[in-house]
């Protein structure tokens, strides 16, 4: 739950600093991304220092967690080959804001790694570009791509990682990208600010496009999907996996038009569809005539199809009954 916390408080940030720096500038100003990374970052130490019942008032906290990283980092030194103490010393550098010890200490997590682990490029990746803001179109760029390549789930990955693309001007990766964590159903704040730049970034601006409704008008409409799992697939589905149920139109699967998410222990059960779950706004599922439903078990727990997930699909007709029915009965090689 780590990266919810990030993003809420990444999103508060977006709506209140580069929201309306962008709306200006008509493009992001990465200097002012950075500005907002450094609010949460000091967001995360204060809460640290406050949100615990047992911290100390005036300055021992601050000196002693300035005095516990310090220790971790002398420890460090006498047994370098500690892997999860590197990364933890890392995370600590990070929340300090001491960005060029934070990247040492990333760089010797990566290099006992061999540079296979996705989720410690990214955090190295993020140390990059909080030390410098340009570093987007260079390392920090390419340390996010590597990560995504071996993490293609990884949640502040998908979040660099769209950025990233926003700033080589692919607006359709970034878009791909930040619908993959809308689809990891992040707090309402954050949906709202990622259904808002993808809508952009697809050019699917609600006043103009002929699939989508008037902002703020929400269909009653409700889509009915019956979903149940082939007798044979039971006993090799863990009950805790999550069930993706996912909405698309038959002409155009990208972007997915709404998406609810459930668990496999759950299953069979009827699960409702309406334009309160669309991932866009304004483009809604009682705005098309066909859906193509699509239902995933993944194994990752993440939306993105990968191998070993289990799936049905089928396609429904709005205006006949709104309602279908989905086995999943095949498995992803």
């Amino acid at each position: 739950m780590l990266w919810v916390i990030f993003l809420l408080m990444l999103a508060a940030a977006l709506v209140f600093v580069v929201l309306p720096v962008y709306k200006i500038e008509r493009k992001f100003n990465f200097a002012s991304i950075f500005g907002v990374l450094a609010i949460i970052v000091t967001s995360v130490l204060t809460y640290s220092m406050i949100g615990s019942p047992d911290a100390k008032s005036g300055r021992s906290m601050p000196d002693s967690i300035d005095d516990m990283v310090a220790a971790l980092d002398s420890r460090l030194q006498e047994d370098p080959d500690d892997l999860a103490g590197w990364k933890m010393l890392g995370r600590s550098y990070m929340q300090l804001q001491d960005f060029p010890n934070a990247i040492n200490a990333y760089e010797y997590a990566v290099e006992l790694e061999s540079s296979q682990n996705g989720e410690t490029l990214i955090g190295l990746g993020e140390a990059v570009l909080s030390n410098d803001s340009a570093s987007m179109a260079g390392r920090a760029g390419e340390l996010f791509e590597s990560g995504l390549a071996l993490a293609p789930n990884n949640p502040q990955g998908l979040f660099y990682g769209g950025l990233s693309a926003l700033q080589r001007g692919d607006k359709i990766l970034a878009a791909d990208r930040w619908e993959a964590l809308l689809a990891m159903s992040p707090p309402a704040e954050i949906q709202s600010v990622l259904k808002t730049r993808i809508a952009e970034w697809r050019g699917l601006p609600v006043e103009s496009s002929a699939s989508m409704q008037p902002a703020g008008a929400v269909s009653s409409a409700e889509f009915i999907v019956d979903v149940s799992v082939a007798e044979g697939f039971i006993p090799a589905i863990d009950p805790g996996a999550s069930v993706f149920v996912i909405a698309r139109d038959p002409a155009q699967p990208a972007p997915p038009i709404a998406v609810v998410r459930r668990k496999a222990g759950e299953l069979p059960d009827r699960i409702t569809l309406s334009d309160a779950n669309a991932m866009i706004p304004g483009r809604v599922p009682s705005a098309f005539s066909e859906l193509e439903i699509v239902v995933r078990i993944s194994v990752s727990g993440q939306p993105i199809a990968s191998s070993g997930d289990w799936f049905g699909d089928g396609v429904m007709n709005t205006a006949e009954g709104g309602s279908i029915s989905v086995l999943v009965d095949r498995q992803v090689p």
